[in-house]
């Protein structure tokens, strides 16, 4: 829905499908190979680590209800991380060269980073039962996918909306001259932006909550119950943050004030994706903090892709890539002892703010977002290359113009015809009629004009 209202009332249709698709392919994906290379353990070797897991493709060897349970949870997170990419490339896209990497992200490229950092024989995974054994003592604390997901899915976007180049006449004119003023395009529905929204909101309850997995004693109980408080705090923070602080800067600039809608819902949606990773760790004050950061972090780094020409049509980028980057990071500035051990069983390395002299979990939350800027670069920018280079991945700069929705998918997705004149005009003559009013023939009224005419001559 957020995608749906935020493209132009030209690409609702093909916006749409790709969101459905995101769905399939990351269904198809993750069943096929994903889930494998994110959690396979074929010889049940937990003590090696490894870069990618080698069982369950096809879902072969997956017996119980709850292994059953855990493969369509993580796939949740897999088209997540693939549907934040459509709407960065909204608009110019090829629906094919879009399920194509639709597929090789869910399938290949975030089952790596999960496997990495979730996966219990991971390279970087906090999951190791024995922290002597994990990276730095600790391991990467993202408990929901600050990084592993959104980062992922953003750095993707990223990549394909600087090879894809942006959409025609938002930054230079027919001729490919520099425009002095980026031209925006404003939503063609306001009402499903916010709807969107809200419903993402509400999921995010699944995602955060949802990440401890069972509810099986009270501390585990204590950690669901800590998360759904840190992620509402984040999110409303971040709305409030964005929104007025772009208010602000208005009113320094022209003197007048407005509330952009749009830095509001982006706002609240940067405070959940920078909430994610530290959602069980974190205290309600720090959550709040976190928000507030977000929503900073939303705003400068939109302003930041217009200046560098970079077009993300749903501002999927800043939400997502560069709040995923401040998630990763906020948890090794605000992870407080007290709730590390209660979600991850250690306190040894613990944030920044509660303990100045360790910044060992700080430097392996950076650490985490080299990996996956590193590995999503040198595995997506090929592949986007490719696609471009033999010409499937962008559409025919006269489809662009039509819209994707009639040069696509056989129609626009609103029927806007209105009813023929002559028939309204019929309708009213019927409906004046059984209301007593008597038409006059024309050619009474014409005598009749004629006569008033001569009494006033």
């Amino acid at each position: 829905m957020l995608c749906a209202g935020s493209v132009r009332q030209k690409n609702v249709k093909n916006i749409m499908l790709k969101n459905l698709l995101d769905a399939c392919g990351g269904a198809i994906g993750f069943w096929s190979i994903g889930f494998a290379l994110a959690y396979g353990d074929r010889d049940g070797d937990l003590v090696n680590k490894r870069f990618i897991g080698n069982d369950y493709f096809g879902l072969t060897d997956l017996k119980t209800g709850g292994e059953y349970i855990g493969w369509f949870f993580q796939f949740a997170f897999a088209a997540t991380a693939a549907t934040i990419v459509a709407g960065t490339v909204a608009e110019r896209c090829k629906m094919a060269a879009y399920l194509c990497y639709s597929v090789f992200l869910t399938g290949f490229v975030y089952p790596v980073v999960v496997h990495s950092i979730w996966a219990s024989d991971g390279f970087l995974t906090a999951f190791r039962g024995d922290f002597a054994d994990a990276f730095r003592d600790i391991g990467v604390v993202d408990f929901a996918g600050s990084g592993v997901v959104h980062m992922t899915g953003g750095a993707t976007a990223l990549m394909a909306a600087i090879i894809l180049g942006p959409r025609k006449g938002r930054f230079y004119d027919d001729d490919g001259n520099p425009l002095e003023t980026p031209v925006s395009f404003p939503p063609h529905s306001v009402a499903l932006q916010i709807l969107g929204t809200f419903i993402l909101w509400f999921g995010w309850y699944g995602f955060n909550p949802g990440s401890a997995l069972k509810i099986s004693n009270s501390d585990v109980a204590a950690v669901a119950g800590l998360c759904a408080v840190t992620t509402t705090i984040a999110a409303a923070a971040g709305c409030v943050s964005a929104m007025f602080t772009d208010s602000l800067i208005e009113c320094f600039k022209t003197g007048e004030t407005s509330y952009d809608l749009t830095m509001a819902m982006n706002g609240a949606l940067g405070g959940l994706v920078g909430i994610t990773a530290g959602t069980s760790v974190v205290t309600p004050w720090a959550a709040l903090v976190i928000g507030i950061i977000a929503g900073w972090v939303y705003y400068g780094f939109s302003k930041l892709l217009i200046m560098l020409k970079i077009d993300d049509a749903v501002d999927a980028i800043p939400v997502h890539f560069a709040n995923g980057m401040w998630g990763v990071i906020a948890v090794g500035l605000f992870a407080e002892p007290d709730r590390m051990l209660l979600a991850y069983s250690t306190d040894v390395h613990v944030g920044w703010f509660y303990n100045g002299s360790d910044a060992n979990l700080l430097l392996v939350q950076i650490c985490a977002i080299l990996w996956i800027i590193g590995w999503v670069t040198a595995t997506m920018v090929p592949f986007f290359i490719v696609l471009r280079a033999i010409g499937f991945f962008r559409v025919d700069p006269l489809e662009e113009e039509v819209g994707l929705d009639i040069s696509h998918h056989r129609g626009a997705a609103y029927d806007l015809t209105g009813p023929k004149q002559e028939d309204v005009e019929e309708l009213m003559e019927v409906r004046a009629s059984k209301h007593g009013k008597v038409e006059v023939p024309k050619e009474v009224a014409d005598a009749a004009d004629a006569a008033g005419e001569e009494e006033m001559a």
